[in-house]
């Protein structure tokens, strides 16, 4: 266990447990600690998972940050030892609430310590199991759900349906708008490093290769879509994944392998979305799509499926179409190099991600929530 020099005797603290940094979870701690910016509380975020980093810990946004350096194996059936060690920090100084993320570390706070805790969700499901009811059931006087959408806060009150509503609730992922934009390069430097033609019109996809990401619909609507598209026009995707060979299959069965760029695991990759002209998102059932608040930021216009927390995110600003629907996404697709003034465009993105997902508007909607009585 590693943790940063702690000061300020007598201060007030919110422990917030996290199952690990890989993936979208850094910013999640991030944006969780940022709740309690300008307010009395501290913030010592925990990791369970992942050995100590010097860029996590300056990425965590947190007044401490402890690794307890587990690996996932380490942390399967009873977790008894890792409830020891956060019985030993819950007990180290003032904490007033703990904020865990995903199922496993909510379990590890609640046996591990008196504290109440708000437990965030970030994908559908949790609560399906019986034993997972029952567990939050017997706790429930002293546990606060949030989902990251409307969709995984309804999903969660269907499975615990006893529950009142104010104690399960919505609470948006959002980004750093500024941070994130800082760090997007231009369209030419992120072509270059992608390498994608500089003149080329394309459509963008990021996530991993996997049935969840249904890039195949993705793939056979850009193909009936092509014909209708500016010459030279591609399909770049940028993730790995278990489908690889099945999607490059795909697309040399549809006759499109010289449009479709399949550009691997990208480090860093939300830097270069500028390199689309648009970005579509196919996902079964998202939670939510956080590259979606990325390819808004980067100012390129989106499109996803109408299901889950990602229409959430499109609605209003972008184009959806039903799940699944090649030939809708391709009617989408087509109309998309003639969909009017790319600056009003852009504006509107910016206006819908400083009004609903940006770090001020959702803190403002933490506070206002009933369940932060848990805080006092």
């Amino acid at each position: 266990m590693t943790t940063s020099e702690v000061t300020g005797a007598g201060q007030r603290w919110i422990l917030q447990f996290c199952h690990g940094y890989d993936g979208p979870f850094l910013d999640c701690a991030r944006q969780y600690a940022a709740l309690f910016a300008g307010t009395p509380y501290k913030v010592c975020t925990v990791y369970l998972t992942g050995a100590p980093s010097a860029e996590v810990e300056a990425g965590s946004a947190s007044d401490e940050v402890i690794f307890l350096d587990y690996r996932s194996k380490d942390v399967r059936g009873l977790k008894l030892r890792a409830i020891r060690d956060f019985r030993r920090i819950a007990a180290s100084r003032d904490f007033v609430a703990c904020i865990a993320h995903r199922f496993k570390p909510i379990y590890v706070a609640l046996l591990g310590s008196d504290l109440p805790v708000i437990g965030v969700h970030h994908a559908f499901g949790d609560y399906r199991r019986l034993s997972r009811k029952l567990f939050a059931n017997a706790f429930r006087r002293r546990l606060a759900l949030l989902g990251v959408s409307d969709a995984v806060r309804d999903d969660m009150r269907a499975c615990l349906p006893g529950w009142p509503g104010e104690r399960i609730e919505t609470l948006y992922n959002r980004i750093d708008i500024a941070a994130v934009q800082a760090e997007q390069v231009s369209r030419e430097a992120a072509r270059a490093h992608l390498g994608l033609p500089q003149d080329a019109w394309v459509v963008g996809n990021v996530g991993r290769l996997h049935p969840d990401k249904d890039q195949a619909t993705l793939i056979r609507g850009f193909a009936q879509a092509l014909p209708h598209l500016p010459a030279g026009s591609l399909l770049a995707i940028m993730g790995s994944g278990k489908l690889e060979g099945t999607l490059k299959a795909l697309a040399a069965e549809l006759g499109v392998s010289e449009s479709v760029c399949f550009l691997g695991q990208v480090s860093a990759g939300r830097r270069f979305f500028r390199a689309f002209d648009v970005f579509a998102l196919s996902s079964d059932h998202e939670p939510f799509g956080m590259v979606l608040l990325e390819a808004m930021a980067a100012g390129v216009p989106v499109i996803g499926t109408d299901c889950g927390g990602g229409r959430e995110v499109v609605q209003g600003v972008g184009e959806l179409f039903p799940l699944g629907d090649a030939a809708a996404l391709a009617d989408v697709l087509r109309l998309q190099p003639q969909s009017g003034d790319l600056p009003a465009v852009r504006e509107r993105l910016q206006a819908h991600l400083q009004q609903h997902f940006s770090d001020p508007v959702v803190r403002e909607r933490f506070w206002s929530l009933p369940l932060c009585a848990m805080l006092s």
